[in-house]
């Protein structure tokens, strides 16, 4: 069969594709993966094959370029009406309530969400490649697409050739319960007040080329999950399970990794803060000063800290204890099988590696769904979590000591280890998928 992979257009989110794509090509299938033009290399760098599509620019460049054009504007007018009730996020706890009977949001707070929110992401990165996938997907005719988790136009050229679709996680999975608390608080508006933002937009594109909206657009015909059960905060009839296998690109084992240093003689602890695009270069999620003052808060604890910083980054730092390993990047795959912490920025890798290999984190994140990856970790008793401004080097110092002494900890996070271990694999998934399209062609000849 023909099966088109459609990824978020970041880097990230085209790594969280390359196994399950990588399974189905195995398996004797035409594999391509459709991306904007700055992610064909990391594509064609992992072994398959690309198509382009979309614009120009990069996706991280159209969101600064986005963020500019607001700025310029300056602040918003004040709001009156219904707009004006939207909660500040702190009052958005019923979305990331993990017990069986939570809140629904309210109409105010869930419209604000996706006006926001959701549907000017959606815009801004689907908008940009819907036509050329969908016109794409005519010629090639696909039998399944696998679109990345807000890849929405990968559903539309999935409903435009009538293919199977199945939308592909990379982190707890907040959107379907946003998306229920929406239709529930839609449905109690008079019928001339209800507003259906996303789903307008994609009816929009629905009628723009020839077929019908469904909800199969916002949520996929199917969902894969690479998170253990922990981390599913509600049931899906229609969730296939995919254990999370480690792919961040080309890697190469550092001397230090494959020599005698390989088991380090006192604990050994990760600690990584990623990056993030700003308005100016790459920066850090925690500066480089509080970073410091982390490094200060563990000098004197009796373990080898390899922490991995942008080079650029090394020179704000005013020193380096003796306890810790300055690295600019190492293959988490290959580091944190040795590890017995993990200090990181919550990145869908980092959680995922720390996940499979069964290593106690400390989650610092303050990324929208960081509340519900906060709770399923809680819940899972398998790390401690905090926001970047309470990750001081205190803070930081009690938490790694818990992490490190406290066995509960260590044999929750074991225990979570081997159930991702034990999750269908890739391969597997690819031929839950074979017969999923094989059926569908049943139905279709029936």
């Amino acid at each position: 069969m023909r099966v088109l992979v459609v990824p978020f257009p970041w880097q990230t989110h085209v790594f969280n594709l390359v196994p399950p794509a990588w399974a189905l090509q195995a398996a004797g299938h035409e594999v391509r993966m459709a991306v904007w033009p700055d992610q064909l290399d990391a594509v064609t760098g992992a072994g398959l094959t690309g198509v382009v599509v979309g614009p120009g620019e990069s996706a991280q460049q159209r969101a600064l370029r986005d963020r500019r054009r607001s700025s310029a504007r300056g602040p918003a007018a004040p709001q009156s009406g219904p707009a004006a009730l939207r909660p500040a996020p702190a009052d958005l706890s019923a979305l990331f309530d993990i017990r069986p009977h939570r809140e629904r949001l309210g109409w105010p707070e869930v419209s604000g969400l996706f006006e926001d929110l959701v549907l000017p992401q959606a815009q801004r990165f689907n908008d940009p490649m819907a036509d050329d996938l969908i016109a794409y997907a005519r010629r090639w005719r696909p039998d399944l697409v696998l679109w990345g988790a807000k890849a929405f136009a990968g559903a539309l050229a999935a409903a435009a050739v009538g293919a199977v679709h199945a939308r592909v996680l990379y982190s707890v999975d907040v959107y379907p319960r946003m998306r229920a608390d929406y239709l529930h608080a839609m449905a109690g508006l008079p019928t001339g007040e209800r507003v259906d933002v996303l789903g307008d937009w994609l009816a929009g594109w629905a009628h723009r080329h020839g077929f019908a909206f469904d909800e199969d657009l916002v949520n996929g015909q199917f969902t894969v999950d690479p998170l253990p059960d922990a981390f599913r905060p509600d049931p899906r009839a229609a969730m296939l399970p995919m254990q999370f296998v480690p792919y961040n690109g080309p890697a190469v084992v550092p001397d230090w990794l494959s020599g005698t240093e390989r088991e380090p003689a006192v604990p050994r602890v990760l600690m990584t803060f990623g990056d993030a695009v700003n308005d100016g270069p790459v920066r850090l999620l925690l500066s480089e000063q509080r970073v410091q003052q982390i490094l200060d808060a563990v000098a004197d604890l009796d373990i080898e800290l390899v922490l991995t910083l942008p080079r650029t980054s090394w020179g704000a730092l005013r020193q380096v204890p003796a306890n810790t390993r300055l690295v600019e990047s190492v293959p988490l795959s290959e580091v944190l099988p040795t590890c017995s912490a993990m200090v990181h920025h919550g990145g869908a890798w980092s959680f995922g590696c720390a996940l499979r290999y069964g290593v106690p984190q400390l989650l610092v994140s303050q990324a929208f769904d960081a509340p519900l990856k906060f709770a399923c970790l809680e819940r899972a008793g398998a790390g401690l979590a905090m926001r970047p401004g309470e990750a001081d080097g205190p803070a930081v110092r009690a938490a790694l000591v818990r992490l490190l002494d406290d066995p509960a900890i260590r044999a929750g996070a074991a225990r979570l280890g081997e159930e991702v271990r034990a999750m269908p694999s890739p391969n597997e998934l690819a031929r839950t998928l074979e017969e999923a399209v094989t059926a569908a062609g049943a139905r279709r000849a029936a």
